[in-house]
């Protein structure tokens, strides 16, 4: 495929979903991701659309939120991921709050065979994958319905979280910063995850590597009240996400990867928890592997970064 071509149906893909990670448009036309980049170089050099890390958006993308159907076929894999890792930290018996989106939605389907479960959300897609779920109590919000995220917002949706008590909270966003914490697109949903974390008494940040680095209108979680992030395992040429991994974990974040395969045998190793190094440069993490850790650490491992 010609340059001009491979160009043409890059934008195309970006106009029809707003935003689209630079591993996608790679897929699509079979090309390299270090193709893509520079194919996406020059459309931003030509005004016809902005780079975000990890893939490109629409013009004026900074204030632009996708809606559900294109968010939903976005870094899939990682998603699931991220999802699996999460339902981890789930036990029997507690109660919860999750928020809107389409990674949650997917940490919501593994959460229907936790027993004994209390699930309060604000979203549709939520209460819909539990729906069936046998021993699990759900507990909706009011409010107004947001029919791009299928999210319930507003006032309505506020009050009915005043004096709520959960262990956790699970929350995703457009974009993740150690400077501003998790932000958002929209003001409403901005406002409904900020109760639905001051209802929680641990705050987990599910995000993929794609949101890292990126700065969206307003604030939902600043860095200081975020407990964990699940994230997934960034390329290895993506400096910037891993020294924003550094960054966050730098400020007490507790940071989760998933994504690593499994040693051999196809069971999948316990989570470690490494202890953290001190500030440094051009970080880059590998597979299974811990900051710091040596270049030969045993693949398959989860590292849960703390703050010595």
């Amino acid at each position: 495929m010609f340059a001009a071509e491979r160009r043409q149906l890059i934008l195309e893909m970006v106009r029809a979903n707003g935003a689209v990670s630079l591993r996608e448009l790679a897929r699509v036309v079979q090309t390299s991701e270090v193709t893509v980049r520079r194919d996406v170089r020059a459309l931003e050099a030509e005004g016809l659309l902005d780079r975000r890390h990890g893939g490109a958006v629409l013009p004026g993308g900074f204030t632009r939120e996708s809606g559900f159907p294109q968010k939903s076929h976005l870094a899939t894999a990682e998603k699931t991921a991220i999802a699996d890792l999460a339902a981890g930290l789930v036990e029997e018996g507690e109660a919860i709050v999750v928020g809107a989106g389409t990674t949650t939605q997917e940490l919501a389907r593994r959460l229907a065979r936790v027993p004994g479960l209390t699930v309060v959300t604000n979203s549709l897609l939520v209460a819909q994958a539990l729906a069936h779920a046998n021993r699990v109590e759900v507990v909706m919000t009011g409010g107004t319905l947001r029919g791009s995220n299928y999210a319930l917002v507003g006032s309505g949706a506020e009050q009915s979280l005043q004096g709520l008590r959960v262990s956790k909270a699970f929350l995703s966003g457009s974009g993740l910063t150690a400077e501003r914490g998790l932000s958002t697109s929209n003001m409403l949903s901005a406002s409904v995850d900020r109760a639905l974390v001051q209802a929680a008494a641990e705050v987990v940040v599910l995000a993929d590597h794609t949101k890292l680095g990126t700065d969206t209108m307003f604030q939902t979680v600043p860095t200081d009240v975020i407990t964990r992030l699940v994230t997934d395992e960034p390329p290895a040429n993506d400096d910037r996400a891993g020294m924003e991994l550094q960054a966050l974990a730098d400020q007490g974040v507790q940071i989760a990867v998933a994504g690593a395969s499994g040693p051999p045998g196809g069971e999948q190793a316990p989570a470690r928890r490494a202890p953290l190094p001190g500030p440094r440069r051009g970080v880059t993490l590998r597979s299974g592997a811990g900051y710091g850790e040596p270049a030969g650490a045993e693949r398959g491992r989860v590292a849960d970064l703390r703050r010595r």
